[in-house]
């Protein structure tokens, strides 16, 4: 909502917006681009009169604001469906859907089709999950005819409980992989896959799919009917990454270059593969794409180093699955094999919250070399889920006693991986803070 808002605003629309709990880097973001955030969804807010209220996906029922706009019988729409009439109507929408990996695919390919119109006015619009680096940014109305969407499953608004992405229209669709997830409106990976066979069925016989070839669930989606071109990747596809060095790319069994991302683990190279297959659909040469991979800075909050402070690396990792905590983990040992890897997380997710995953939780976490846990209102045993890792986890109810824990464990060359897809209470700049002053005492010890 906040990266639409700020198209709204480029768009010309006098925009403010409401909402609880606002943090970096979006609220930056907001205030940069000069749209107004009220903290909380008071009914006094009805004052501003506004033409139209754009409704996010998490504003329910019994809402003060939205029952005072119901009462009065305002104009109001969804996010969503507003993006749709608005903005991507007459374009041609490259949307990204899956899981996981969607932020990193959705920046890589605005990454890839910026770079090949930047000789011309052909700048590709986006809206992204994340802030990349590249653009500083995580939405851009663009002048070109190409828009990029990070496509989610989540349901629309209280009103329209179909996923996001069914207003899209999307003409390109990556389908990077799909298990069970959001289980707060889910209640099953059977009715998530309806889902994307809903998406699937509305796509015109020219759109173009590429699909993970190596993905069970989105295989049983397909099978359901395909009416568009279908293109796969993977280990299984037709395009290819090598997980070796030099990390080869083939297309159809023929090489077509080299992939060289300043990021690691095999994830974010099949991230990459995807955004590649992508952008060849609306004319980018593969050798274009690479050339743009090769300097691709990344997303904030994803394998993002927040700072190094007494030889401690801290980086901050927006993971909040345990498929993403394991790739995560090992993309940063596979980064320094000779570190130990310090994995701290919350089960911030309502799919974590509701304890649907917990038997994936131990093994997703098993390559860490120690575990720290702040589990704060969960309603679940989470030290017995963590049982299996034995004395190597530790679950803390408070954040300050947890940056405490942390701090008198972590050594220099530890790499201390921090994941969450929340504030988490500001503890990165807390346990930076902690770790200068450990070094400051040392120092003086000294």
């Amino acid at each position: 909502m906040g990266g639409l808002a700020q198209l709204a605003h480029a768009a010309g629309h006098d925009v403010s917006g409401c909402d609880a709990n606002v943090y970096p880097p979006m609220s930056d973001q907001l205030a940069a681009t000069g749209v107004r955030v009220i903290e909380g969804y008071g009914a006094d807010q009805l004052s501003l009169a506004p033409n139209l209220w754009v409704v996010g996906n998490v504003v329910t029922r019994g809402n003060p604001l939205m029952e005072a706009i119901l009462d009065r019988g305002d104009a109001y729409v969804s996010g969503p469906q507003w993006l749709a009439d608005n903005l991507l109507c007459q374009r041609h929408v490259l949307a990204v859907a899956g899981t996981h990996g969607k932020t990193t695919t959705t920046a890589m390919l605005a990454k890839i089709l910026d770079d090949a119109g930047e000789l011309s006015s052909d700048k590709p619009g986006f809206l992204i999950g994340g802030v990349p680096d590249d653009f500083g940014c995580s939405a851009r109305i663009g002048g070109g005819a190409h828009f990029i969407i990070e496509a989610d499953e989540y349901d629309t608004a209280f009103f329209d409980k179909r996923s996001k992405f069914m207003h899209y229209r999307p003409r390109t669709l990556v389908l990077n992989n799909l298990e069970f997830d959001h289980a707060d409106i889910f209640a099953d990976l059977a009715a998530i896959e309806t889902q994307f066979h809903h998406l699937v069925r509305t796509l015109p016989a020219r759109a173009r799919i590429v699909a993970n070839g190596n993905d069970d669930a989105l295989a049983r989606v397909l099978a359901r009917g395909c009416w568009s071109e279908l293109e796969t990747f993977g280990g299984n596809g037709q395009w290819r990454v090598e997980a070796e060095p030099p990390f080869d790319v083939s297309h159809g069994g023929e090489r077509v270059g080299s992939l060289h991302l300043p990021m690691a683990g095999q994830h974010n190279r099949l991230n990459a593969l995807a955004a590649i297959a992508a952008a060849n659909h609306v004319g980018v040469a593969p050798a274009t794409a690479l050339a743009a991979l090769s300097g691709f800075r990344g997303v904030k909050r994803r394998l993002e180093v927040r700072g190094m402070v007494d030889g401690v690396t801290l980086i901050d990792d927006f993971a909040h699955h345990p498929t993403a905590f394991a790739q995560t983990i090992g993309a940063v040992r596979a980064l320094h094999p000779e570190s130990r890897v310090v994995a701290v997380f919350e089960p911030r997710s309502n799919t974590m919250r509701s304890g649907a995953v917990n038997a994936l939780l131990p093994g997703s976490l098993a390559a860490a070399d120690r575990v720290f846990c702040f589990a704060d209102g969960i309603d679940w045993n989470v030290a017995q889920v963590l049982a299996p890792l034995g004395s190597k986890a530790s679950v803390h109810g408070d954040v300050d006693a947890l940056v405490d824990a942390i701090v008198g464990y972590v050594e220099p060359g530890d790499q201390l991986l921090v994941m969450s897809n929340g504030g988490f209470g500001g503890i990165h700049a807390r346990l930076l803070a902690r770790l200068a002053q450990r070094a400051d005492s040392a120092k003086r010890a000294a």
